[in-house]
Protein backbone atom coordinates (compact mmCIF):
# COMPACT_ATOMS: atom_id res chain seq x y z
CA UNK A 1 0.00 0.00 0.00
CA UNK A 2 2.77 2.20 0.56
CA UNK A 3 4.30 1.36 -1.88
CA UNK A 4 1.62 2.25 -3.76
CA UNK A 5 1.23 5.87 -2.54
CA UNK A 6 5.08 6.84 -3.21
CA UNK A 7 4.37 6.10 -6.71
CA UNK A 8 1.40 7.56 -7.47
CA UNK A 9 3.57 10.62 -5.89
CA UNK A 10 6.16 10.10 -7.62
CA UNK A 11 4.16 10.54 -11.22
CA UNK A 12 2.56 13.46 -9.48
CA UNK A 13 5.80 15.33 -9.04
CA UNK A 14 7.49 14.25 -12.31
CA UNK A 15 4.56 15.22 -14.09
CA UNK A 16 4.30 18.74 -12.33
CA UNK A 17 8.27 18.90 -13.49
CA UNK A 18 7.92 17.99 -17.07
CA UNK A 19 5.05 20.91 -17.02
CA UNK A 20 6.58 23.40 -15.66
CA UNK A 21 9.50 22.47 -17.79
CA UNK A 22 7.25 23.25 -20.71
CA UNK A 23 5.80 26.14 -19.52
CA UNK A 24 9.58 28.00 -19.19
CA UNK A 25 10.48 26.96 -22.59
CA UNK A 26 11.45 29.49 -24.83
CA UNK A 27 11.25 28.63 -28.40
CA UNK A 28 13.59 30.02 -30.66
CA UNK A 29 15.89 31.69 -27.87
CA UNK A 30 18.30 32.88 -30.47
CA UNK A 31 16.12 34.09 -33.46
CA UNK A 32 16.38 37.95 -32.63
CA UNK A 33 20.00 38.10 -32.28
CA UNK A 34 20.34 37.71 -36.25
CA UNK A 35 21.16 40.69 -38.17
CA UNK A 36 18.84 39.51 -41.08
CA UNK A 37 16.24 36.83 -41.50
CA UNK A 38 13.55 35.80 -44.47
CA UNK A 39 10.35 35.01 -45.02
CA UNK A 40 7.28 34.78 -46.65
CA UNK A 41 3.25 36.09 -46.21
CA UNK A 42 -0.03 35.54 -46.98
CA UNK A 43 -3.48 36.91 -46.23
CA UNK A 44 -6.91 39.01 -47.20
CA UNK A 45 -7.87 42.53 -48.10
CA UNK A 46 -10.39 44.29 -48.49
CA UNK A 47 -10.14 47.63 -50.54
CA UNK A 48 -12.10 50.35 -51.66
CA UNK A 49 -11.89 53.84 -52.72
CA UNK A 50 -11.62 57.15 -51.50
CA UNK A 51 -13.21 59.65 -53.52
CA UNK A 52 -13.58 63.72 -53.46
CA UNK A 53 -15.38 65.35 -56.10
CA UNK A 54 -14.93 69.24 -57.92
CA UNK A 55 -16.82 70.99 -59.46
CA UNK A 56 -18.51 69.90 -62.59
CA UNK A 57 -21.67 69.82 -64.53
CA UNK A 58 -23.23 66.64 -63.47
CA UNK A 59 -24.33 66.90 -59.76
CA UNK A 60 -23.20 69.52 -57.26
CA UNK A 61 -20.62 68.37 -55.13
CA UNK A 62 -22.24 69.08 -51.49
CA UNK A 63 -24.72 66.83 -51.92
CA UNK A 64 -25.28 64.66 -49.26
CA UNK A 65 -25.60 61.26 -50.37
CA UNK A 66 -22.64 59.84 -52.17
CA UNK A 67 -23.33 60.01 -55.87
CA UNK A 68 -20.51 57.84 -56.76
CA UNK A 69 -20.28 55.08 -54.74
CA UNK A 70 -18.37 51.89 -54.46
CA UNK A 71 -18.81 47.96 -54.27
CA UNK A 72 -15.58 46.55 -52.50
CA UNK A 73 -15.00 42.51 -52.96
CA UNK A 74 -12.42 40.90 -50.83
CA UNK A 75 -9.05 39.77 -52.34
CA UNK A 76 -5.45 38.33 -51.63
CA UNK A 77 -2.25 39.17 -51.00
CA UNK A 78 0.95 37.67 -51.11
CA UNK A 79 5.23 38.38 -51.27
CA UNK A 80 8.48 37.71 -49.47
CA UNK A 81 9.31 39.23 -46.32
CA UNK A 82 13.53 40.71 -45.91
CA UNK A 83 14.17 41.78 -42.37
CA UNK A 84 17.01 43.92 -41.08
CA UNK A 85 17.37 44.27 -37.48
CA UNK A 86 18.59 48.25 -36.63
CA UNK A 87 18.69 47.23 -32.74
CA UNK A 88 16.80 45.58 -30.18
CA UNK A 89 13.44 47.18 -31.21
CA UNK A 90 13.22 48.41 -34.35
CA UNK A 91 13.65 47.00 -37.43
CA UNK A 92 13.60 47.50 -41.07
CA UNK A 93 11.57 45.23 -43.61
CA UNK A 94 10.88 45.40 -47.58
CA UNK A 95 7.94 43.02 -48.11
CA UNK A 96 7.57 43.10 -52.10
CA UNK A 97 4.57 41.25 -52.73
CA UNK A 98 1.01 41.16 -55.19
CA UNK A 99 -2.22 42.56 -54.19
CA UNK A 100 -5.29 41.50 -55.98
CA UNK A 101 -8.81 42.67 -55.15
CA UNK A 102 -11.72 43.97 -57.74
CA UNK A 103 -14.30 47.08 -56.86
CA UNK A 104 -17.04 48.61 -58.71
CA UNK A 105 -17.83 51.74 -59.00
CA UNK A 106 -21.40 53.06 -59.11
CA UNK A 107 -23.11 56.34 -60.52
CA UNK A 108 -26.51 57.37 -58.87
CA UNK A 109 -26.90 59.79 -61.01
CA UNK A 110 -28.56 59.80 -64.32
CA UNK A 111 -25.90 61.70 -65.92
CA UNK A 112 -27.77 64.51 -67.61
CA UNK A 113 -25.67 67.90 -67.26
CA UNK A 114 -26.88 70.97 -64.86
CA UNK A 115 -26.45 73.34 -68.19
CA UNK A 116 -29.36 73.58 -70.28
CA UNK A 117 -27.81 71.76 -72.84
CA UNK A 118 -28.31 68.21 -71.09
CA UNK A 119 -26.25 65.25 -71.81
CA UNK A 120 -28.18 62.14 -73.09
CA UNK A 121 -29.33 59.64 -69.69
CA UNK A 122 -27.02 57.47 -68.28
CA UNK A 123 -27.90 54.20 -70.13
CA UNK A 124 -28.00 51.41 -67.53
CA UNK A 125 -25.31 49.17 -68.52
CA UNK A 126 -22.80 52.52 -67.91
CA UNK A 127 -23.90 52.78 -64.37
CA UNK A 128 -21.67 50.51 -62.78
CA UNK A 129 -17.80 50.07 -63.90
CA UNK A 130 -16.10 46.87 -62.08
CA UNK A 131 -12.39 47.92 -62.12
CA UNK A 132 -10.12 44.62 -61.40
CA UNK A 133 -6.74 45.49 -59.90
CA UNK A 134 -3.55 43.96 -59.54
CA UNK A 135 -0.73 45.74 -57.93
CA UNK A 136 3.02 44.99 -57.61
CA UNK A 137 3.70 45.98 -53.92
CA UNK A 138 6.88 47.37 -53.31
CA UNK A 139 6.65 48.77 -49.58
CA UNK A 140 9.52 49.78 -47.19
CA UNK A 141 8.64 49.46 -43.40
CA UNK A 142 9.86 50.00 -39.98
CA UNK A 143 8.83 47.78 -37.35
CA UNK A 144 8.68 49.02 -33.89
CA UNK A 145 8.31 46.16 -30.83
CA UNK A 146 8.36 45.96 -27.16
CA UNK A 147 10.52 43.82 -25.63
CA UNK A 148 10.05 39.76 -25.83
CA UNK A 149 7.70 37.66 -23.31
CA UNK A 150 8.10 34.80 -23.55
CA UNK A 151 6.93 33.49 -26.63
CA UNK A 152 4.82 36.54 -27.66
CA UNK A 153 5.85 40.24 -29.08
CA UNK A 154 3.48 42.96 -29.72
CA UNK A 155 4.41 45.16 -32.18
CA UNK A 156 3.48 49.11 -34.44
CA UNK A 157 4.76 49.41 -37.75
CA UNK A 158 4.31 51.79 -40.85
CA UNK A 159 5.89 52.70 -43.94
CA UNK A 160 6.00 53.56 -47.84
CA UNK A 161 5.38 52.07 -50.72
CA UNK A 162 5.70 51.92 -54.65
CA UNK A 163 3.01 50.14 -56.56
CA UNK A 164 2.60 49.59 -59.91
CA UNK A 165 -0.81 48.75 -61.23
CA UNK A 166 -0.53 45.97 -64.04
CA UNK A 167 -4.26 46.38 -64.54
CA UNK A 168 -3.79 50.39 -64.83
CA UNK A 169 -5.41 50.35 -68.69
CA UNK A 170 -3.70 53.43 -68.65
CA UNK A 171 -3.13 53.58 -71.70
CA UNK A 172 -6.10 52.36 -73.41
CA UNK A 173 -9.61 53.28 -74.22
CA UNK A 174 -11.73 55.60 -72.02
CA UNK A 175 -14.90 55.09 -70.81
CA UNK A 176 -16.50 56.37 -73.69
CA UNK A 177 -16.00 52.48 -75.34
CA UNK A 178 -16.40 51.53 -71.91
CA UNK A 179 -13.52 51.26 -70.09
CA UNK A 180 -12.52 52.76 -66.73
CA UNK A 181 -8.76 54.03 -66.83
CA UNK A 182 -6.07 54.31 -63.77
CA UNK A 183 -3.02 55.41 -63.55
CA UNK A 184 -0.24 52.90 -63.44
CA UNK A 185 2.41 54.30 -60.79
CA UNK A 186 0.80 54.67 -57.53
CA UNK A 187 2.56 55.83 -54.16
CA UNK A 188 0.55 54.16 -50.48
CA UNK A 189 1.60 54.44 -47.11
CA UNK A 190 0.62 51.77 -44.35
CA UNK A 191 -0.09 51.14 -41.11
CA UNK A 192 -0.73 48.66 -38.73
CA UNK A 193 -0.49 46.40 -35.49
CA UNK A 194 0.57 42.92 -35.02
CA UNK A 195 2.08 40.06 -32.36
CA UNK A 196 5.63 37.99 -32.80
CA UNK A 197 4.53 34.03 -32.15
CA UNK A 198 7.79 32.55 -31.38
CA UNK A 199 6.71 28.64 -32.26
CA UNK A 200 8.99 25.82 -31.77
CA UNK A 201 10.49 26.33 -36.07
CA UNK A 202 9.33 29.42 -36.98
CA UNK A 203 8.08 32.93 -35.97
CA UNK A 204 4.54 33.51 -36.86
CA UNK A 205 3.49 36.78 -37.14
CA UNK A 206 -0.32 38.14 -37.75
CA UNK A 207 -1.54 41.80 -37.99
CA UNK A 208 -3.74 44.19 -39.20
CA UNK A 209 -3.06 47.40 -41.67
CA UNK A 210 -4.60 49.83 -43.26
CA UNK A 211 -3.10 51.15 -46.75
CA UNK A 212 -4.10 54.11 -48.47
CA UNK A 213 -2.92 56.06 -51.55
CA UNK A 214 -1.28 59.27 -51.84
CA UNK A 215 -1.44 60.13 -55.28
CA UNK A 216 -4.88 60.65 -57.35
CA UNK A 217 -4.97 57.31 -59.58
CA UNK A 218 -7.64 58.41 -61.67
CA UNK A 219 -7.16 58.95 -65.01
CA UNK A 220 -9.48 61.17 -66.99
CA UNK A 221 -11.06 60.72 -69.72
CA UNK A 222 -10.15 62.33 -73.09
CA UNK A 223 -11.82 66.22 -73.31
CA UNK A 224 -12.48 65.86 -76.51
CA UNK A 225 -15.86 64.11 -76.22
CA UNK A 226 -17.39 66.75 -73.63
CA UNK A 227 -16.90 66.93 -70.06
CA UNK A 228 -17.02 63.17 -69.27
CA UNK A 229 -19.75 61.58 -66.64
CA UNK A 230 -17.70 59.00 -65.37
CA UNK A 231 -14.24 61.15 -64.26
CA UNK A 232 -15.29 64.69 -64.75
CA UNK A 233 -17.05 64.80 -61.50
CA UNK A 234 -14.04 63.35 -59.35
CA UNK A 235 -11.17 65.35 -58.25
CA UNK A 236 -9.75 62.63 -56.49
CA UNK A 237 -9.78 58.74 -56.44
CA UNK A 238 -6.97 56.55 -54.39
CA UNK A 239 -7.27 53.07 -53.08
CA UNK A 240 -7.86 52.30 -49.14
CA UNK A 241 -8.26 49.22 -47.26
CA UNK A 242 -7.79 46.93 -44.87
CA UNK A 243 -5.46 44.18 -45.01
CA UNK A 244 -5.43 40.94 -43.05
CA UNK A 245 -0.99 39.54 -43.11
CA UNK A 246 0.40 36.45 -42.27
CA UNK A 247 3.66 36.19 -41.94
CA UNK A 248 5.76 33.01 -41.87
CA UNK A 249 9.84 33.86 -40.51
Amino acid sequence: MKMKKYIVILIILLTSKTFAQRERVLNLPNFDKYRFHYGFYLGGNQNNFAITYKKNSFFTPSDKNPLISVKSNYGFNLGLIGDMKVNNNINLRFEPGLISNIKTLVYNYNGQTLTNNPSPKMRKQDKERKIGNIYLHLPLILKLSTNRYKNIRPYVLGGISYDHNFSSNENGKDNSEGEFRQKSNVFMYEIGIGMDFYLEYFKFSPSIRGIFSINNELKYDDKSNGPSQWTAPIDFLGTRGIFIHLAFE
